[in-house]
């Protein structure tokens, strides 16, 4: 294992920020530390780069304990959302900064910051400030002065967060195909469900403090552990007492199935190709979310009666909590 976290508290005053955490991280993986804003999740990846001292615990890298180890012989790398850039200095001093107080040789670091420029699609802003850079432009600057010193491993503290939504969908698909080039050990905080769907290897889910589930995408979204998890990665609706995916859901207007609940129509909203459903049953609201060619195929609108149900395909048992309020 690259990293393992083996059983780390933290504590600020009377504010419990982790709680006895251990987890492994695989060498060469993308992981993805996901929880809400305050669960601790950043203050745990602080703790792996040595920024913060853990109260209890042992932090290994590379099976070297490193615990106690001061941040600068931690040999890892650290993208902060904010960029943290010399403002002074042109991307390539920028990206040279590591080498340069390392004594390197001059021309192994001009080879070096040639090859991360190029890398990071930067080569042609070699000679600009971090002013003249747009906001995508300054973080790859950060991500190849970070790899700039051949880290063991890459830490990335929320590193899209202050980007729009269109930069950030870019650079999440560059970051995946940058990892998968450096192949380096990378773990990254972030907050938002859609991005670690997408670009992690296996995800952490840390919610006060603690970590809920560990997984593949897939594993946590189809076999999420509990009520908590299944929410946060993912809309859910409510079919009696059973969390569901608003896609798991299907839409009848036939004889009535024993296994449905019957309700009326009261919205349909489009949403690009999705057309999501309200039905008010007699004691609930259920989305359900359709195709646009599966809406228009039923033929119902708003004001019609209709049954709702779980997909047949959809194994419930095994793919959510048994029921509401489940641990």
């Amino acid at each position: 294992m690259s990293i393992e976290i083996a059983n780390v508290t933290k504590r600020f005053g009377g504010f419990v920020a982790l709680d006895d955490v251990s987890v492994s991280i695989p060498s060469g993986q993308l992981t993805a530390l996901l929880g809400p804003s305050g669960g601790g999740k950043s203050t745990l990846l602080r703790i792996i780069a040595g920024l913060e001292q853990a109260d209890s615990g042992r932090v290994t890298i590379e099976g070297l304990d490193a615990t106690n180890l001061p941040p600068q012989k931690r040999n890892v790398g650290f993208v902060f959302q904010h960029y943290a850039a010399f403002k002074h200095l042109s991307v390539r001093r920028n990206v040279a900064f590591g080498l340069e107080i390392r004594k390197r040789p001059k021309d192994e670091v001009r080879a070096r910051v040639d090859e991360l420029l190029a890398l990071v699609h930067l080569r042609q802003f070699a000679d600009r400030l971090p002013s003249q850079l747009s906001g995508g432009q300054r973080q790859r600057m950060a991500l190849a002065r970070a790899l700039a010193v051949e880290p063991t491993v890459l830490l990335l503290d929320e590193p899209f967060g202050a980007l729009d939504a269109k930069v950030r969908k870019e650079l999440r698909d560059w970051l995946r195909r940058l990892h998968d080039e450096v192949n380096v050990t990378t773990v990254f905080v972030t907050h938002d469900q859609e991005e670690a769907l997408e670009v992690a290897d296996e995800i952490v889910v840390i919610n006060e403090g603690r970590v809920e589930q560990i997984g593949s995408p897939d594993e946590l979204y189809d076999q999420p552990a509990n009520d908590f998890v299944m929410r946060f990665l993912g809309p859910v609706t409510q079919l009696g007492q059973q969390l569901v995916r608003p896609h798991d859901l299907q839409i009848h207007t036939g004889t009535a199935d024993p296994a449905a609940v019957t309700g009326r129509i009261t919205r349909v909203t489009r949403i690009g190709f999705e057309i999501r459903v309200e039905v008010t049953t007699a004691d609930q609201i259920v989305t359900v979310t359709l195709t646009r060619n599966e809406f228009l195929s039923l033929g119902v609108q708003t004001g019609d009666t209709v049954q709702v149900q779980v997909a047949e395909q959809v194994h419930i048992g095994a793919a959510y909590p048994q029921t509401l309020g489940a641990a």
